[in-house]
């Protein structure tokens, strides 16, 4: 073989190596990639679930009752007692304010007198909410003697039930007239004109309507009343009244619930009163503020996440204070300072197997140490801090290290090579070039920790608290642990609820991640 044949064998092959290398290039590339897009659509899909279920959460449906605050009632036995003393808060305190607002619905449907139907219809709110008037009363006590609005959210179930979680709904407005006739026995029948008459079949297609109790309800509303149809027989349909109303013709409205009352926690006559209220422009929709400003609470529609979320801060606070200073001042001493010997190297070694303790160990020592033996308070951001600081501290020195490991070994003999101590050498040259590593781990360990729920239920911050914390020796709670007790109860209220803390505890965990790439360049420094 010639040099020229060699020299052109030698070069395809090396073109057919360069070739193949860069094939496995490219694939290597689409493989990563792929693994991105992966990763980010799982991302996407896991929030835009949580999202999704929580949407309802962020908005809550209100009822506005004009309130009549009689002294006699609003504040018993006030008398002549000044405004902000203790015997006007003790009158106020006594007053009635869930009766006042019960009058306040009677007259908006004075034609319902049965105490049954009196029931389901102050079942629109929650008798709670009764304390919220009473607050605005101790706030203003020029209120008294006069009539105010005062706005509440409805019932988780009317909630639900607006937002069109509870059952299908068909309305068909100004569907016809139709007669109202009551017989000897209680008895009631509508004669239904042709249009309304037409309505009803055309809602109920070819299967029909079977007008039991497994069946959809069908309702006919009048200006001042509401009726259930229970039978058809031509144009005469048997009724049952659900709101009373005068007997006689008028203009009626057709509603179709497409889920039987049997299936449902609210029922017929519940469902026409809230839209009779919608109607009048007295039920409204707007941003869900109690889900931030309220503490937790029995009933889901007056439950919030402020509690929960104070009592977080104040857990990392306490976390924060204890593991980042022992934990970067313990980083410091074993690499800069400790001599290389066997109890440095089993320190090294405990060190690294604590990061790797299930977290519910440490709850278990928390319980054990901090409050069987030291007598600390239960439930409290303080001993809750500190079993987090102790879980944490492990993350801190390993991420520390690596931090002061990747400062070139240059700048320290640069420093000591002109005169700088030890200690000068360390504090001024490799700490604040290790800074940004050693922030960025802190607050990535601390992030972690604001997820944990295993060591805090341990410590019994799984307790029910209705006040927010101000100390750090107040009973609280967390917000991992406020999600993990709504989750747990059986009202499908609670799941909106539940996610919606969820969101909210992302996006505390996202702003301290974004802390913590923010504060990375602040304190970088090239070299």
């Amino acid at each position: 073989m010639t040099d020229a044949a060699q020299d052109i064998s030698i070069k395809q092959a090396v073109e057919a190596r360069l070739k193949k290398r860069h094939r496995a290039e490219q694939r290597f590339r689409l493989y990563g990639l792929s693994a991105i897009l992966l990763a980010l659509a799982a991302l996407a899909t896991l929030i835009g679930s949580i999202a999704m279920q929580a949407a309802p959460a962020f908005t809550a449906w209100e009822i506005t009752l004009d309130v009549d605050l009689d002294a006699s009632r609003a504040a018993p036995g006030v008398g002549q007692a000044l405004p902000g003393s203790p015997e006007f808060e003790a009158a106020v305190r006594r007053g009635s304010y869930a009766g006042l607002m019960q009058d306040a619905m009677r007259d908006r449907f004075p034609q319902i007198e049965e105490r049954s139907q009196l029931r389901e219809l102050f079942g629109l709110y929650t008798s709670v909410s009764s304390s919220g008037l009473m607050n605005r009363v101790l706030d203003n006590p020029s209120l008294l003697d006069r009539q105010t609005t005062h706005t509440i959210p409805v019932s988780d179930d009317v909630d639900r039930y607006l937002k069109g979680q509870v059952t299908g709904i068909e309305r068909v407005r100004n569907a016809g007239a139709a007669q109202l006739a009551l017989a000897d026995d209680g008895a009631a029948s509508l004669r239904l004109n042709p249009a309304l008459l037409d309505a009803i079949q055309s809602e109920a297609g070819e299967e029909g309507f079977g007008f039991g109790i497994d069946d959809p309800s069908v309702i006919v509303r009048f200006a001042d009343g509401a009726a259930r149809i229970t039978g058809l027989q031509g144009d005469v349909a048997q009724a049952e009244i659900l709101t009373p109303f005068a007997a006689g013709a008028g203009e009626a409205s057709l509603l179709v619930l497409e889920t039987p009352e049997a299936n449902r926690l609210i029922s017929d006559a519940q469902i026409v009163w809230t839209e009779t209220l919608r109607d009048a422009g007295v039920i409204t929709r707007g941003f869900n503020t109690y889900l931030f400003t309220n503490t937790d609470s029995r009933e889901p529609e007056l439950a919030g996440v402020l509690g929960a979320l104070v009592g977080s801060i104040l857990t990392m606070l306490v976390t924060m204070f204890m593991a980042v200073p022992v934990g970067v001042f313990t980083a410091l001493y074993l690499e800069e300072y400790a001599p290389r010997t066997r109890w440095t190297d089993l320190i090294e070694v405990n060190i690294n197997n604590l990061a790797a303790v299930p977290s519910i160990v440490f709850g278990l020592l928390g319980l054990a140490v901090f409050i069987n033996f030291f007598g600390m308070p239960r439930s409290a951001p303080l001993v809750g801090g500190m079993v987090l600081a102790l879980m944490t501290l492990p993350t801190v020195i390993i991420s520390s290290r690596a931090a002061l490991k990747a400062v070139p070994p240059s700048i320290r003999e640069a420093a000591l090579g002109v005169g700088a101590s030890r200690t000068q050498t360390v504090f001024s040259h490799v700490l604040p070039l290790a800074m940004p590593g050693i922030m960025t781990g802190s607050i990535i360990g601390l992030a972690q920790a604001l997820g944990e729920t295993a060591p805090l239920l341990m410590i019994g911050m799984v307790a029910f608290v209705a006040d927010t914390p101000n100390t750090f020796t107040d009973p609280s709670t967390v917000m991992p642990v406020q999600i993990y007790m709504w989750a747990l109860n059986p009202e499908r209220a609670w799941e909106a609820r539940s996610a919606a803390a969820i969101i909210v505890l992302l996006s505390l965990m996202i702003v301290m991640n974004a802390i913590a790439v923010l504060l990375r360049r602040r304190f970088e420094r090239r070299w």
